[in-house]
């Protein structure tokens, strides 16, 4: 694994525009760059892969664990939804996406920081923008990306369990240029699955009084959703979630899994884990003297502390009223000054691809840039 400088594409602008991304620049800054990338070997791919795999497993037995022993509110679920998500569990209501955070420096194994389930950020760049670079730079070389044939195959799953006339909506903030591309790759896919669709905002969204309705006053059977399931639980609208009959992509159980909250409950149950690092739910002996404090509800790097004998980070943010957990401090990657940032995808439950992300903090927030990768 290294960190190659490279020449930028001539016009790479325009090329990626033309893939409609373009948020390319975020806050005045660089998001997506062409002045570096990341190579990898087979057999570090491959170490990856399996990881992904692994981890994932231990993750759906963590959500059993939750749902069977009722653990709302040690998680710091209302209650109130704990059948609601038992019974989306139950059903094995489908999942599209979901994407590791992970410590990896090609040498010792991969280690999972958290588990971004529910808001699929990063996955049209993951996906898309990156295999474009990947033909016009590299292209004798190889990407460990299927993410695309994966999401299609996911669509196809969700389109087996609907009758041909069904409408599987999308709903979406359209004034984040993020969030929009994001939705439309994801309805893009699903049409290529076969699926009819049909867009709206989160605001749009309505309640008839027994059923989400949208604009047309037509109900909503499976509403694709870029908002996160802990800011509608405790929204008043949120309170309709239960007693309505849509089927959400992501399904509510991935609130236990986007939770902070699974890491203890991980390290609880696999003590020792390879591909793990000690968590806890207060702060522990056995952290050692370097540790990361994150709120059990957050994203985007908000509320995060690095703690350690020479080193000290910190981010501000709105996050942290339901606490927080504590995670043994593993120091990403250094290369050229810059902290890098594996995110290891799983689309349909299956290990389907990674996307770097690097920045000159050891924190990666929002604006953390994205860097094309490519294996020998």
């Amino acid at each position: 694994m290294r960190r190659e400088t490279i020449t930028p594409r001539p016009g790479w602008q325009s090329k990626v525009e033309a893939l409609g991304f373009d948020f390319y620049t975020l806050d005045g800054k660089a998001y997506w760059t062409e002045q570096a990338c990341y190579a990898f070997t087979a057999g570090q791919i491959d170490e990856l892969e399996a990881a992904t795999e692994q981890l994932h497993a231990l993750c759906l037995q963590a959500v059993e664990h939750v749902v069977a022993n009722r653990l709302w509110e040690w998680m710091k679920i209302p209650p109130s939804w704990g059948d609601y998500i038992t019974e989306v569990w139950r059903r094995s209501d489908p999942t599209i996406s979901g994407r590791f955070d992970l410590v990896y420096d090609g040498r010792n194994p991969p280690k999972m920081l958290e588990y971004n389930a529910d808001t699929p950020t990063s996955l049209y760049e993951a996906a898309v923008v990156q295999w474009y670079w990947l033909k016009d730079v590299k292209p004798a070389a190889d990407q460990f990306n299927s993410i695309h044939e994966k999401l299609i195959d996911a669509w196809k799953e969700v389109g087996s369990r609907l009758s041909p006339q069904s409408v599987v909506h999308f709903a979406r903030f359209e004034n984040h240029p993020e969030d929009l591309a994001t939705s439309e790759y994801l309805r893009d896919t699903a049409i290529q699955a076969g699926l009819k669709t049909k867009t709206l905002t989160v605001a749009e969204i309505g309640w008839n009084g027994q059923r989400f309705t949208d604009p047309d006053e037509v109900p909503i059977q499976v509403l694709s959703k870029l908002y996160p399931w802990e800011w509608m639980m405790r929204e008043a609208f949120g309170a309709f979630v239960p007693k309505d009959g849509t089927a959400f992509i992501e399904p509510v159980w991935k609130l236990i899994l986007s939770n902070k909250m699974i890491l203890p409950l991980l390290w609880e149950g696999f003590p020792g884990h390879p591909h793990l690092l000690p968590s806890f739910d207060s702060e522990h002996p056995d952290l050692g003297r370097a540790f990361v404090k994150k709120p059990v509800f957050g994203r985007e790097g908000h509320n995060v502390t690095v703690v350690g004998p020479g080193v000290f980070d910190t981010a501000p943010g709105a996050y942290g009223a339901e606490g927080y957990v504590w995670q043994a401090y593993e120091p990403l990657p250094v290369f050229d000054g810059n902290h890098a940032l594996v995110g290891s995808w799983v689309i349909g439950g299956k290990s389907a691809g990674i996307g770097m992300r690097e920045d000159e903090r050891r924190i990666t927030h929002n604006t953390s840039r994205f860097v094309p990768h490519y294996f020998e």
